[in-house]
């Protein structure tokens, strides 16, 4: 019979309790990266109008407001510092996992209602430059898939809106179909985004667990509950983008761990080919994919399942007539054509790193330091081995892809919400934090304030 890790399994030698200095050293670093983006992004916003954000480096307003969201944040924020540790610490597996979900429904929700129904959940999808504004245009899907190509220039006839052409047809689908069930308009939407989005904490919880450790797991359960990216998953379809991806992944982590990978192999491989046609900039999951392959012990078996699966959305997308390499080509020249073309790579290429800052809170920040120290001092066979090098190399994978993305210079701006599906798995670093509840203070104070002050502009 299982037992309850105590308080003892889950504060004891796994954790060091040193390293303090070094923590807030890199939280201040971190603290001036995001004021050097804010002043510099404000001057060469204000003088030459390049940089195509209303507050640098985010994409908002700054308009301090608050909504009938607002008094349930507060209480979300101070019963997940308050008891969120022990709560993780004591409550059986699958009722943890239940509770994760609730808390991040809870904190999503209340973080989307701050701004107010309209303009929190049920106008977010429904902007000139979102999905819900082509719907009627998909009556006829295969046609319209089949001639998607000639629509993604600015210069074509009855061209995309921005997120449409800048993303493959599955992102758009996905409201067409909820469209045809009978869920359409802007409010079905905004909850199916914010309800899907916030089962992704519950996807990175289960996959630490399996290659990692339970007690590593349940330390990071709070800070995947009181993120400051929910700000984000409330607000765009990213949220449920990212959803999708974590859930291929955590599959693909019972694929390469357990003893018969046939259908979580085959699940993962169907999330993942559904991912690429959500976002082109998806592919990159592929590395942090890669480094769960590595840490398990069944890789090869599961491999066949995983191809299968990967295959049929491809297979699928061009049977109707729709051309991912084609598509993506037009869109790296529509990117350029519009905002894209005339933000500095110069600024945001570190400025998008301040954005990832305010997404990810100090926690995660002090987090990277002690992986990085954690894989520092483990040789390969104990990074492989045990569990906190192992969760290290597992974080330090989607660090990478981020960094992929960053120099690419295809993610000038808007990366709050872009990077949402790479972002959240550099949460479970704070597993390896002492003093649990400062930093979860820290993470709520950052949301709020940012939630509270900055209208985002989705």
């Amino acid at each position: 019979m299982k037992r309850t890790p105590d308080r003892t399994d889950l504060h004891g030698p796994r954790v060091r309790p040193g390293g303090t200095a070094a923590d807030a050293c890199a939280v201040a670093a971190a603290a001036l990266l995001v004021l050097a983006a804010a002043l510099i992004g404000t001057h060469l916003q204000n003088r030459y109008g390049v940089l195509r954000v209303g507050w640098p480096p985010l994409v908002g307003e700054w308009m301090p407001h608050a909504g009938p969201g607002t008094p349930a944040a507060l209480v979300v924020a101070v019963a997940v510092v308050a008891c969120g540790p022990s709560v993780a610490a004591r409550l059986p597996w699958r009722p943890l996992l239940l509770t994760v979900w609730g808390g991040a429904l809870a904190w999503t929700w209340s973080l989307a209602l701050a701004d107010g129904w309209q303009r929190g959940v049920a106008g977010r999808l429904t902007t000139r430059h979102e999905y819900l504004q082509v719907i009627g245009r998909f009556q006829d899907i295969p046609a319209t898939l089949r001639d998607f190509h000639a629509h993604i220039l600015l210069g074509a006839p009855d061209n995309w809106p921005a997120h449409v052409a800048g993303h493959p047809p599955g992102a758009t689908l996905t409201f067409v179909l909820l469209d045809r069930i009978g869920l359409g308009g802007g409010a079905w939407a905004g909850a199916f985004v914010i309800t899907v989005g916030s089962t992704a904490a519950v996807a990175v919880l289960v996959t630490v667990r399996r290659l990692a450790s339970e007690d590593l797991a349940r330390r990071a359960a709070p800070f995947l509950v009181l993120v400051p990216a929910a700000i984000w998953t409330g607000a765009s379809a990213d949220g449920w983008f990212t959803a999708v991806a974590a859930w291929a992944l955590a599959l693909l982590s019972f694929a390469v761990t357990g003893r018969s990978p046939a259908w979580t192999g085959l699940g993962s491989g169907l999330l993942f080919g559904l991912t690429v046609y959500l976002s082109y900039g998806l592919t990159l999951i592929a590395v942090t994919a890669a480094a769960v392959l590595l840490l398990g012990t069944r890789r090869l078996r599961a491999l066949p399942y995983v191809a299968a699966g990967f295959l049929v959305a491809p297979a699928v997308f061009t049977a109707l007539g729709f051309d991912w390499w084609e598509a993506y080509r037009l869109l790296v020249t529509r990117y350029y054509q519009g905002a894209g073309g005339v933000r500095p790579y110069g600024y945001w290429v570190w400025a998008n790193l301040a954005c990832t800052v305010l997404m990810v809170g100090p926690a995660t920040v002090a987090g990277l330091r002690r992986g990085g120290a954690e894989l520092g001092r483990s040789g390969r066979t104990a990074v492989l081995r045990d569990p906190a090098p192992r969760l290290a190399l597992l974080v330090g994978s989607a660090l990478l892809a981020l960094l992929v993305a960053d120099l690419s210079g295809m993610s000038k701006a808007e990366t709050e919400r872009i990077w949402l599906p790479f972002a959240l798995w550099l949460l479970p670093v704070c597993a390896y934090l002492p003093g649990p509840r400062a930093w979860l203070a820290g993470q709520a104070a950052l949301a709020l304030l940012l939630n509270h002050l900055v209208l985002t502009g989705w």
